[in-house]
């Protein structure tokens, strides 16, 4: 039976990229996340679509953002356990690359780049909530590719605390996106987004357009 909007929490990448459209709340997002400060974060586009070639697979991106200095920020909601999610990260961060330089272009265009999943499962099971990955030399652990491109595989099912109270919180709040979750965080992150969740949830037109998407499909 398909669900009302009233009914879908934050993992549904539907009311995630709506929520994450507000760019204050995003901004916040990873800034947590990433535990950096950022000056502003602008929207490329909303699920922004990469489809490169009419034969290639083409992607939509439920967040697809670039701060001040270019850096771009992609962040996905996948739930149920994805045996292939490795090389979905490794498709996306390509194809993200290729978007961003053209044919003869110098490779110091590709811009710093952070693909971050949020996962409602631990990919891995040792427990963590947060794993991090960047090119290094398997010879020498302590020499870095410097490609600058990260990713970032965040889960709400781990046990160990490894994050912030704040970022705990809004795992938590990730599958349980009510009043009583939002009530008893004592951070501001899950406020502010459930703030905005019942702003998207009451919004008539994104109801409109829910329901049109749950038709089509």
């Amino acid at each position: 039976m398909d669900r009302t909007i009233q009914e879908l929490n934050l993992e549904d990448d539907f009311l995630f990229a709506k929520v994450m459209s507000d760019k204050e709340i995003c901004k916040e997002l990873l800034e947590k996340i990433l535990d950096i400060e950022i000056e502003k974060v602008e929207m490329v586009e909303e699920q922004k679509t990469i489809d490169l070639l009419l034969e290639s697979k083409g992607i939509r991106l439920d967040v697809y953002v670039m701060d001040e200095n270019n850096t771009i920020y992609n962040v996905e909601m996948q739930r149920g356990k994805h045996k292939n999610l490795p090389k979905r990260l490794r498709y996306y961060q390509g194809s993200i690359d290729l978007d961003l330089i053209s044919k003869g272009e110098d490779y110091r265009k590709l811009a710093k780049s952070f693909v971050i999943f949020i996962c409602t499962f631990d990919l891995f099971n040792k427990g963590r909530h947060k794993y991090t990955f960047q090119n290094l030399c398997l010879e020498d652990t302590a020499i870095k590719l410097d490609d600058d491109a990260q990713r970032i595989i965040l889960n709400s099912r781990g046990i160990m605390k490894d994050l912030s109270e704040e970022l705990l919180e809004f795992l938590e709040y990730v599958e349980k996106s009510t009043d009583d979750v939002a009530k008893s965080a004592k951070g501001n992150l899950v406020k502010n987004i459930h703030k905005r969740v019942n702003s998207v949830k009451n919004d008539i037109s994104v109801e409109a357009e829910f329901m049109t998407l749950l038709e089509r499909d």
